[in-house]
């Protein structure tokens, strides 16, 4: 059977009263001790009638979403299409650098999405080009890549 928390409230503070220990209070009543010192703390500094209506008035209903502010979706939209279709991270940037704001890049992200269809640029389980093995002994074969902006440029170092 489920006990109300204003009745284990008022337990917690009735056995308070007879002189019971804090931690044994908490075991009693199947809570954590830092619970019953907060319930009891309110209770000392407002009294218990005032403590359970400012209970019972916080624990209305759900809590309400973050709301996005609009002029910072309509931002981050401007910011994409103007910067050529550009990296959250980029946005990010231009954000603090034009606008003093840094959203988290989960939120960008997110906020892009309901504008744009984002996937990944990378394909995932695709069969990649075949990869250099060593011929002999000790033979070290490297490549590497470099992205200059409009020039992308393939090294390749046999030694």
């Amino acid at each position: 059977m489920d006990v109300l928390n204003i009745t284990k409230i008022t337990l917690a503070w009735e056995l308070f009263e007879a002189g019971i220990p804090k931690s044994h209070i908490a075991s009693r009543l199947g809570l954590q001790r830092e619970t019953v010192h907060l319930w009891i703390k309110g209770i000392l500094e407002y009294g218990l009638f005032k403590f359970l209506d400012r209970y019972s008035k916080a624990k209305k209903g759900p809590r309400t979403k973050r709301q996005v502010d609009p002029t910072l979706k309509r931002r981050i939209w401007k910011i994409r299409e103007r910067e050529m279709d550009c990296c959250g991270q980029k946005i990010i940037y231009f954000l603090e650098k034009e606008h003093g704001v840094s959203p988290a890049l989960s939120k960008v992200y997110e906020i892009l999405s309901e504008k744009y269809v984002i996937k990944s640029k990378w394909k995932h389980n695709q069969a990649r080009g075949a990869v250099p093995h060593a011929v002999k002994p000790r033979e070290v074969i490297q490549m590497d890549s470099i992205d200059f902006g409009g020039i992308f440029a393939v090294l390749t170092n046999k030694k």
